[in-house]
């Protein structure tokens, strides 16, 4: 098959890397890609958002099949233009993609189909966000509405950081459109998870479970980011909580979406606290997460190719996939003052002696070619990724290979898997 994969970031390398793999691919491409997925497609410089061009380009390479990797082209309904024009197509349409294009509409879908998540408020008038916060007081979780690249999360301790978020998103418009309306949360308690299944708009087939650590610094301290690593297997989902959270979540979702006349196709990404009462939805996600895609992959048996196809054409009712037992880790390496200001065009080295460190892959996020040098192009740059026979041997791997490297404009949490290496770990809170 000839394969286009749509995005340029670490997930899309570690999709790459999976399908450039298959003996079902004979060639490849990756829009727009970066340094590192180069190794793996040709990387061709169109946008993600770019649908008209996207689209040409596909028909002009006799495309057999598109995997789109971020979200912002789903919500903006890539899908339903490759679709229209003929061409398969891994991914959710652009009304089943408002599961994450909308916070609003999601926690709606929720409270309609029965799917325990956080109660909740919405508002597009000032003056009753911040009354809502008063009368239920911090902690509180303030989000956008919209997309954010994982930027318009608060997680407010007081109720002045509370009104500081809604007057950000809705005064000072730091989100733009996606702030113009913001849905407000109770604070849970409990330990996060990242729970992923393909979906074929009637089956779902779960994929291993991950977790993942949003804030920026050690500890989980800071502000929220994209994700600044990962690790999977993840202790606190055992199979029993597994099919606890397939039976009370994935599989309403997939009903209620395909009742609602919206049936998702693609994968369904459920960002989750798992607390006293059972698990309960933070959020969805319409595609596989960034970084949890960097270590769900390597600890995949099977081909994943066909597992997308079959999403795609209907076909998961039968499907199973088969996990390795070794454990995946993955450390961001991001550049300094990220999730803020930071520098670009910052030199890299190291990377070979990085890669031969036992179990190691060093995915790349924001990484271009620049006079025959590897330089950071973005806020999170590297994803390293190691396995190895227990989750302690694929950190002592991974920080071994993150130590490897020459980056001094680059840094790292050092603690990324801390909940699950930590006897009595503290939970945490979203």
């Amino acid at each position: 098959m000839r394969i286009l994969v749509v995005g340029s970031g670490g997930r899309e390398h570690a999709l790459c890397w999976a399908i450039a793999a298959s003996p079902l691919c004979d060639k490849l491409y990756c829009a727009p890609g970066n340094a590192g997925i180069a190794a793996e497609a040709e990387c061709v410089p169109i946008g993600v958002d770019d649908v008209t061009t996207l689209v040409a380009f596909a028909r002009s390479k006799r495309i057999e099949f598109v995997v789109v990797g971020p979200e912002a082209p789903l919500v903006a309904g890539l899908v339903d233009q490759l679709e229209a024009a003929g061409i398969k197509t891994f991914g959710p349409s652009k009304q089943a993609a408002m599961l994450e294009g909308s916070k609003g509409f999601t926690k709606d879908f929720c409270t309609r189909h029965d799917i325990p998540t956080a109660a909740y408020g919405r508002f597009r008038d000032v003056a009753a966000a911040r009354s809502f916060i008063y009368a239920r007081s911090a902690p509180i979780v303030v989000k956008a509405d919209g997309l954010t690249a994982g930027k318009g999360v608060t997680v407010a301790q007081s109720v002045d950081e509370a009104l500081a978020a809604v007057d950000e998103a809705m005064v000072g418009g730091r989100f733009g459109a996606a702030g113009a309306e913001v849905v407000i949360e109770e604070f849970l308690e409990g330990e996060e998870a990242s729970f992923h299944a393909l979906v074929d708009g009637a089956h779902a087939v779960p994929l291993a479970a991950a977790q993942d650590h949003k804030r920026v610094g050690d500890g989980d301290t800071g502000p929220n980011t994209g994700g600044m690593g990962t690790y999977s297997p993840a202790p606190i989902v055992t199979p029993a909580m597994a099919e606890t959270i397939m039976a009370r979540i994935i599989r309403p979702t997939v009903a209620g979406m395909a009742a609602d006349g919206k049936p998702f196709k693609g994968v369904l990404f459920a960002g989750l606290m798992i607390g006293r009462d059972g698990p309960k939805l933070i959020e969805f996600n319409v595609r596989f997460g960034d970084p949890e895609c960097q270590v769900l992959i390597p600890r995949l048996m099977s081909d994943l190719l066909p597992g997308l196809i079959a999403a795609r054409d209907g076909q998961l009712k039968n499907f199973a996939l088969r996990w390795r037992d070794d454990a995946a880790i993955c450390v961001v390496m991001a550049a300094q003052g990220y999730p803020g200001a930071h520098k670009r065009a910052t030199v890299i080295r190291g990377l070979e002696r990085a890669a031969k460190v036992p179990g190691v892959y060093v995915f790349h996020a924001g990484t271009a070619h620049m006079d025959d040098q590897i330089v950071a192009s973005g806020g999170r740059v590297l994803g390293v990724t190691a396995t190895g026979p227990t989750l302690a041997d694929a950190r002592d791997h991974a920080y071994q290979a993150v130590d490897s490297i020459d980056w001094p404009d680059g840094f790292c949490r050092r603690d990324i898997g801390w909940r699950a290496l930590t006897p009595g770990a503290a939970t945490g809170s979203a």
